[in-house]
């Protein structure tokens, strides 16, 4: 157990580390705690649908300057759980740098072992510039309640035009049906912005997904509060 929070247990050190460096450069510094909710009618994350069914997914997150920390979660009408905390820490030039514990309630949540452990890890690594993006995310551990390998991969690549973006993304581990890395997400989305009042509106999204690795096609089309 020692072992498997160490390497989490220092990049959150470091991000504190970098988050207090940043804050103590400016007299004043904004904290703001930012709950958000999505209904979406599919689930579909890196390639693979969650659950069954739409699903709700709420989160609570609080920031300070570059520095977010916050819980995000998925709940279905079927039993599927997800309830994941993250951490991450957003430079001025386009780089983010993050941690991410992926649990399922229902686990133990201190059962840290490979065989049946309950949380994935994952460092997370974004990168922005104009519309292009890059994202390059590892697992720690094995954990085998949650379904991670340890040294699980995914790398994807996306352009954002002005109606719509595309992304491409590949893995391996927990990622595809073979373990093995391959191509694993393909999409077109879109987005509009509802206004329904001056002081209240909405996002409308929607995504077509492919994934050539297990042959599936998903469309999903979610709003955002």
């Amino acid at each position: 157990m020692k072992n498997t929070f160490l390497i989490p247990g220092l990049i959150i050190i470091l991000f504190l580390t970098a988050g207090a460096e940043s804050d103590g450069q400016a007299e004043t510094e904004k904290y703001d705690f930012n709950p958000g909710l999505d209904f979406y009618s599919t689930y579909v994350w890196r390639g693979t649908a969650y659950g069954n069914g739409p699903h709700f997914q709420p989160e609570l997150e609080f920031t300070s300057g570059g520095l977010a920390i916050g819980i995000w979660g998925s709940v279905d009408f079927n039993g599927y759980s997800e309830a994941d905390p993250y951490i991450s820490y957003s430079f001025p030039f386009g780089l983010s740098l993050g941690l991410t514990d992926y649990y399922y309630p229902g686990l133990p949540f201190f059962n840290t072992s490979p065989t049946n452990g309950s949380h994935a890890f994952e460092i997370n690594c974004n990168y922005s510039t104009g519309g292009l993006g890059l994202s390059a995310n590892y697992i720690l551990n094995e954990a085998g309640g949650a379904g991670s390998e340890g040294g699980d991969l995914y790398f994807q690549i996306g352009y954002e035009f002005s109606r719509f973006n595309l992304f491409a993304g590949a893995g391996n581990g927990w990622l595809t049906t073979d373990g093995n890395f391959n191509l694993c997400n393909l999409g077109l989305g879109t987005e509009e912005i509802i206004e329904v009042t001056e002081k209240f509106s909405f996002r409308l999204n929607g995504q077509i997904i492919f994934n050539p690795e297990s042959e599936n096609l998903y469309l999903t089309v979610g709003i955002s509060f």
